[in-house]
């Protein structure tokens, strides 16, 4: 346990910096814009998000799957290098697949988002520099070299550049263009700095570049790829595509509201993700007391969330009020939903590190996949009925049938027990690559 607190304060620490400056440009961007203005923002932004969540792969993944040194522990630099030529393969795709797709959703936009017309071009624009930034890959090459203070410095640009932007913005352009620059700039200058550290950790060699090598040595490459492509787009869909929905479903106004709210109750969210990534290293090295652990960080997670609950109802009108302003106070219901929506994830992060260490990654998968459908069909009966509260509630809904969910397969497991899966036992997998030619 102590490790897995050790864990969670180191990546507490970077979601906190990173926490502080997202409220600062936050407040900048809803004060100066207000709630049409900061509408219109969030949906160009969500817009830029979900094309990027849907296009792109978890490159990452396969880097530090496929690039560590299947004899000893440490990284194999020849099979380093062809992973990674491989995710940069993926990475270029995702960009034509990408710019595409925004071109014809940007076309249509009249149709069913709402944006005006003046600021479609923006829209097309941002997302293509989203698509092109993507930085999946410099960290996993990161992550596989185990630098992880280097990606969080580099990554603590974002916030940097967003904040300074921000106020940039407010000075000299205070209006949606002015903004989408600023976020624009932030994810430019973001890859950029992680791919300067990580070419200086792992020299990229063009020559290595290729879609074909590693699928021919690993005969469940592509099943895994798509794998965890639909496990992003499932995440994508939970978050971005809702947002664009509420706006289409109730206007640019609403769809800010929603943001603001969704982005103050998102921090309970945000600490269930730090909880699964500090407790799944755990549950895999601790096989014999997995369940045990992972009970005990279930009851820590559920105290913080009624704790975050319980102040979110006692001060979140008056926060609302500080960072987006007065008009913005008419959301503080939604907020308080999808705070105990987070609380509720609190909970259920734990007991999905404890399905995916079991070797139940697809199982998990599912159990996420119906409710988050079962909200999008349902949010334009939800928002009819209550506004951003009906939203809030098809996200809280989603949730509370997922960590059900979660803890029924648990319970249903004939026999637990956690899994280490040996890449190596793939066909063709003892073979070493060939060096890259220079």
């Amino acid at each position: 346990m102590k490790r897995v607190f050790a864990n969670m304060g180191w990546l507490l620490g970077g979601r906190g910096f990173n926490a502080v400056l997202s409220l600062v440009y936050l407040a900048i961007a809803a004060r100066t814009l207000g709630t049409d203005g900061f509408g219109h923002f969030a949906l160009i932004i969500a817009l830029g998000q979900a094309i990027t969540g849907f296009s792109s792969f978890q490159t990452w993944q396969f880097i530090v799957r496929w690039g560590a040194d299947p004899d000893r522990p440490g990284v194999d630099i020849e099979r380093a290098r062809e992973a990674t030529g491989f995710a940069v393969a993926l990475d270029f795709l995702s960009m034509a697949v990408g710019t595409l797709a925004s071109a014809v959703l940007v076309l249509t936009a009249h149709l069913w988002l709402d944006v005006p017309p003046d600021l479609l071009w923006l829209t097309f624009w941002y997302c293509v520099i989203s698509l092109v930034t993507i930085r999946t890959t410099p960290t996993g090459m990161l992550r596989l070299h185990s630098e992880y203070g280097k990606a969080t410095g580099a990554e603590a640009v974002q916030p940097v550049i967003r904040a300074s932007g921000a106020v940039l913005a407010w000075l000299f352009m205070p209006d949606v263009t002015g903004f989408i620059l600023a976020f624009a700039a932030s994810e430019v200058a973001t890859a950029f700095a992680l791919w300067v550290v990580a070419a200086r950790v792992q020299p990229v060699s063009l020559t290595s570049i290729s879609l074909r090598a590693i699928p021919s040595r690993h005969k469940d490459a592509w099943k895994f790829v798509l794998s965890t492509n639909m496990s992003g787009s499932l995440a994508v869909a939970g978050k971005q595509v809702m947002i664009l929905l509420v706006g289409t479903f109730g206007g640019a106004y609403l769809a800010g509201g929603f943001r603001i709210a969704n982005q103050l109750g998102v921090a309970l969210i945000a600490l269930a993700q730090t909880i699964s990534k500090a407790i799944l290293p755990e549950l895999v090295q601790s096989r014999d007391g997995a369940v045990e652990m992972a009970r005990r960080m279930a009851n820590i997670a559920a105290m913080a969330g009624v704790t975050a609950v319980i102040t979110a109802i006692l001060f979140g009108r008056e926060g609302l009020a500080l960072i987006a302003g007065e008009e913005f106070t008419g959301f503080y219901w939604a907020m308080i939903i999808l705070s105990i929506a987070g609380a509720v994830e609190l909970v259920g992060a734990s007991l999905e590190s404890l399905l995916i260490s079991a070797g139940k990654a697809h199982v998990a998968f599912l159990v996420r996949l119906f409710p988050t459908i079962l909200a999008l069909l349902m949010l334009e009966m939800a928002i009819d009925w209550k506004g951003a509260q009906g939203a809030g509630f098809a996200v809280l809904g989603s949730s509370v049938l997922a960590v059900v969910g979660f803890y029924l397969a648990i319970m249903n497991l004939k026999q637990f027990r956690i899994v280490v899966v040996d890449d190596t036992k793939d066909e063709g997998a003892d073979t070493r690559p060939a060096s890259p030619e220079r």
